[in-house]
């Protein structure tokens, strides 16, 4: 079994509290300094919201991967998202990615032609940190991203499924070529807008086209490849106010869920809460 037994219960612990109807206050703003500084690391500094909850085991968290230009800092100004994820009990971390041409825009390394810093032991040693300052449960962390970090997200899975618990990415997937195939299976939930012109459904080239954003529905073929599903048709389809979804559960840790919703490049009002219903629930239903 892909996670071990001591994980399977702190994760339900966590979704007992939820279900139980136990209030989690909002967030705690906190950091490595007297201003909520940022917490540095030799590899680079991450920010980090906390639930404003008295517990004594570890804390489940979110790791979000900001957009093109963005910053750890900036991430956490996402009200939105981050009393969402905290009020149910999450910490956010909020990685920062660096420069890809000095005192240019920051972004994540996950094409090898971008070069720099390997983001795979960046993203190990911030949890690291932060288990060691926080409390944070490091077998129960979600690694997702919005856009460009959602490129990070996805390679990373791709490459490396095991090392979070489940992926979630927004408004991002894979860039042209794709990869011809991944290591597996994952978990993961893929939120897209529609109207998103950024990064369009079916991808767009970019850079006088040395760079091509790809197709999210070969994407998401390629994740269903990857995790065995034995066809492409979805087990379940359903709508639910302004949003299409589409799940497919393929086996043990092998669950995708689709949700478009009506809308351009952003992250949802009420993502943090898609979100962590689709971890526990699927945590639930294994």
């Amino acid at each position: 079994m892909r996670f071990a037994i001591a994980r399977a219960s702190r994760w339900c612990l966590g979704i007992g509290m939820a279900l139980s109807g136990i209030s989690l206050a909002s967030v705690a703003v906190a950091g490595c300094g007297p201003k909520a500084d940022a917490c540095q690391i030799k590899e680079g500094d991450y920010h980090i919201a906390l639930p404003d909850t008295q517990r004594d085991e570890a804390i489940p968290a979110v790791m979000f991967l900001h957009g093109y230009g963005g910053s750890g800092e900036a991430a956490l100004r996402n009200r939105a998202m981050v009393d969402g994820l905290t009020g149910r009990g999450y910490a956010v971390i909020a990685p920062t990615a660096l420069p890809r041409n000095p005192g240019g825009p920051r972004s994540w390394a996950f094409l090898p032609d971008f070069g720099g810093r390997d983001e795979s032991a960046f993203f190990d040693a911030v949890l690291e940190d932060a288990e060691k300052k926080f409390n944070i449960d490091r077998e129960v962390v979600v690694l997702s991203g919005f856009s460009a970090g959602a490129f990070m997200v996805s390679y990373l899975a791709c490459a490396s499924p095991d090392q979070f618990l489940a992926y979630a990415t927004v408004s991002g997937s894979f860039w042209r070529p794709q990869p011809e195939s991944c290591a597996g299976p994952i978990r993961l939930m893929h939120t897209h807008g529609w109207a998103d012109e950024v990064v369009p459904l079916e991808g767009r080239y970019l850079g006088n086209r040395r760079f091509q954003q790809g197709d999210i529905f070969a994407g998401l073929e390629l994740w269903r490849d990857t995790n065995g599903c034995d066809t492409h048709a979805p087990s379940r389809s359903w709508s639910d106010g302004d949003q299409l979804r589409r799940r497919w559960d393929c086996g043990l840790d092998a669950d995708i869920e689709l949700v478009l919703f009506a809308g351009g490049h952003r992250v949802p009002q009420d993502w943090a809460n898609w979100l962590v219903d689709w971890v526990e629930n699927s945590a639930l239903s294994q």
